[in-house]
């Protein structure tokens, strides 16, 4: 079972209908509407690095380009909604690329069918006693991740494993993001945390702590990782993309349509288009919101295409971690087909160099 679930449609009234009722589903089941229902859990909508899901909606686009998306999110991390999405809880996952190498070693097919963004988006955040200014510091420290097992884990494991820092030398705390974060700092629980805006802002405003480490920016994550490392993405089982592939293409189609917005438009603009909760609540406010989302908002893709190397890049660095990537195949972990089609739809070019086959 997934953790603590939450239907997005309980936060409020979202723009443009997002709650709209539809009983018809991707597996063909007819209803009162023709538009075919997508199941689509997020691992955590609010976060700024996961908010082409939600901002999709409320642009109207899912239902532009003829599907019904039921969003809900999981307040633990990715971890949760792609289990939930490989148990078939859910159609699809928002959650990171990585997993799909997670999952192909352990003999499951899962795969990406639309990338995102090309960075974490995340920032190793240490309280201002911490001592902590790069991994090399990381020895003796609890370190605060989202969740065991979820993509800021494996991250945090291979930024120590680059100082010759095993996972024994330090301890890990799951901490959420948000409130939970900013309190594990706080309250000295943790002397880092890996986390995303808008908890950054907020541990910089509340001054808190400071950034030691950045991910959140293609520059920063290729200097500390190596190479592009594309992050959130649409994971699904590779039996229902073959079984669902005009709802997939829709979903897609929504989604490219979405990130060239994205690139279109100003941190300001994509702030009013989403939900007030998410850039405005007791830990942060709208202006600061903006602000993070200004300085990081160069993670996102314009257009949904798998960066050249990206795949290659978390091959690497999931084997050196120790997974057994032996019955891994890079070409079944991500597609670029459907993103492709869905630039063409739309006449836009394309600006990403694709991930050929091998990665």
């Amino acid at each position: 079972m997934f953790r603590r679930a939450i239907t997005v449609a309980a936060i409020g009234a979202l723009a443009l209908g997002a709650t709209a009722a539809c009983s018809s589903s991707a597996s063909g089941t007819k209803g009162s509407s023709a538009l075919p229902t997508v199941k689509l859990m997020v691992g955590g909508i609010d976060k700024q690095i996961y908010l082409p899901y939600q901002l999709a909606q409320n642009l109207g686009y899912y239902k532009k380009y003829g599907v019904n998306v039921k969003l809900s999110t999981e307040v633990n991390g990715g971890v949760g909604a792609e289990d939930a999405m490989a148990s078939g809880q859910v159609d699809m996952a928002g959650a990171w690329y990585i997993h799909t190498i997670d999952f192909q070693s352990k003999g499951k097919e899962v795969e990406d069918i639309v990338q995102l963004s090309g960075a974490p988006g995340e920032r190793e955040m240490c309280g201002n006693d911490s001592g902590v200014h790069s991994a090399a510091d990381f020895k003796g420290k609890t370190l605060g991740v989202t969740d065991l097992g979820s993509g800021t884990d494996e991250l945090t494991q291979f930024l120590a494993s680059q100082q010759g820092i095993s996972r024994k030398d330090y301890h890990t705390l799951a901490v959420g993001a948000g409130a939970t974060a900013i309190a594990a700092i706080q309250r000295g629980s943790a002397a880092c945390v890996m986390t995303t805006q808008p908890t950054v802002g907020a541990l910089e405003t509340k001054k808190l702590g400071y950034s030691a480490i950045d991910l959140a920016t293609t520059q920063g994550a290729t200097a500390a990782l190596g190479g592009a490392w594309p992050a959130a993405g649409v994971l699904a089982l590779s039996s229902w993309v073959d079984s669902h592939k005009a709802a997939a293409q829709k979903v897609v189609d929504a989604l490219v349509a979405t990130m060239h917005w994205i690139a279109t438009h100003s941190a300001e603009d994509i702030a009013n288009k989403l939900p007030q909760q998410f850039v405005q609540n007791s830990t942060i406010t709208k202006a600061q919101y903006i602000a993070g989302l200004t300085t990081d908002k160069g993670q996102f893709l314009p257009d949904g295409i798998m960066p050249a190397n990206g795949p290659k890049t978390i091959y690497a660095m999931e084997k050196t971690l120790g997974t057994d990537v032996s019955k891994v195949t890079l070409a079944n972990t991500f597609t670029n087909s459907f993103a492709l089609q869905a630039n063409k739809l739309e006449g836009f070019t394309p600006t990403t160099t694709p991930a050929g086959a091998d990665g």
